[in-house]
């Protein structure tokens, strides 16, 4: 999570980039099942629900659209 945009956004909300990405994914209305070994990153996972952003940052996500796959064919070739 090295893109500036995310980094500048989690730290105004005071969470990781990765608390950051979960919490829009779950505003744009998916379904996240986030996973890790560590139990903190579990914890932190866990957290994310208290997160609200606001417009204009979902905006500024939605600007870093770099129109690249999202899912690699080779790894799921029967639903990409």
């Amino acid at each position: 999570m090295q893109e500036p945009v995310l980094q500048r956004i989690a730290a105004r909300h005071g969470v990781t980039p990765e608390q950051f990405t979960l919490a829009w994914l779950r505003q744009q209305g998916f379904a996240v099942i986030p996973s890790s070994t560590q139990r903190a990153n579990l914890a932190a996972n866990l957290n994310v629900p208290t997160l609200t952003l606001s417009e204009e940052e979902q905006q500024a996500i939605a600007g870093l659209d770099r129109s690249e796959r999202i899912a690699n064919p080779d790894f799921a070739p029967g639903w990409y």
